[in-house]
């Protein structure tokens, strides 16, 4: 029998608090705290480097911090990690896919990681076909798809086992606007059906599409709050104008 899970608040997703992960002198991500609401889309903007997929692979349970505390589905990121690493959907930035194997195999061999059944995997990627359209390329190897392609992969593997909590780590970069904009209307489909999506990013324009948007720089939060919200407090209409603004200065 598992045991419950220790949180600090059971009625959220995810809750950190004075999260920090130090590599040597250098710190990655300082003393940052945050709540996620369940059946939110939570957004991490940043530039490159400024500790957003340092803060998710700790929430994921692939990195232990080196000081502070959170859960995870209610799960203790310090002492559980194992038991939140089943709990959760993970896409990566480098796309974890084998690509010598075709897509239907791949998603079999995610779905057998996750514990379900050959009949289970079956029915889900029937059910999954609806919506990211993967028949009509389920027996091409991986290596040959088109990277957005690639992509809605990835994400059927990460949702196979139906995770309350998602992550989702810059899952649109390097392909073109229709692909990221479909993409995150996948997201927003996940999240009205009460999935958790937490996503890092570092384009300006998908900040909007999250609920709640969190400003990241040197691995500090700088700025947290809606889009709408922090549009208003700066007395700004676009997020890229108010990152320039937060992190020049």
């Amino acid at each position: 029998m598992n045991p419950e899970p220790s949180s600090l608040s059971p009625s959220l997703a995810v809750t950190v608090r004075n999260l920090t992960r130090r590599f040597g002198d250098f710190v990655a991500v300082d003393n940052v705290s945050f709540d996620v609401d369940k059946g939110e889309i939570f957004g991490f903007l940043g530039a490159n480097g400024a500790g957003k997929t340092t803060t998710i692979r700790m929430l994921t349970g692939l990195l232990q911090p080196s000081s502070g505390e959170g859960s995870v589905g209610g799960w203790d990121i310090n002492r559980e990690y194992e038991k939140i690493k089943t709990r959760i959907g993970y896409m990566s930035q480098r796309f974890s896919l084998y690509d010598d194997l075709k897509v239907r195999e791949n998603m079999f061999f995610f779905g057998g990681i996750y514990g379900l059944s050959r009949s289970q995997v079956r029915d889900r990627i029937a059910e999954l076909d609806v919506s990211l359209n993967l028949s009509q390329m389920e027996n091409r190897k991986t290596v040959s798809l088109p990277l957005g392609f690639k992509q809605r992969l990835a994400l059927a593997c990460a949702i196979l086992h139906k995770p309350p909590i998602l992550f989702l780590d810059e899952p649109t970069g390097g392909v073109d606007p229709i692909a990221r904009r479909y993409f995150w209307d996948l997201i927003s489909n996940l999240a009205d059906a009460g999935t958790t999506v937490f996503v890092t990013t570092h384009y300006m324009d998908e900040a909007e599409y999250c609920h709640r948007l969190s400003i990241m720089h040197k691995g500090q939060i700088v700025e947290m709050d809606s889009p709408a919200a922090i549009k208003k407090k700066y007395n700004m209409t676009s997020i890229q104008d108010i990152f320039i603004h937060l992190v020049d200065r």
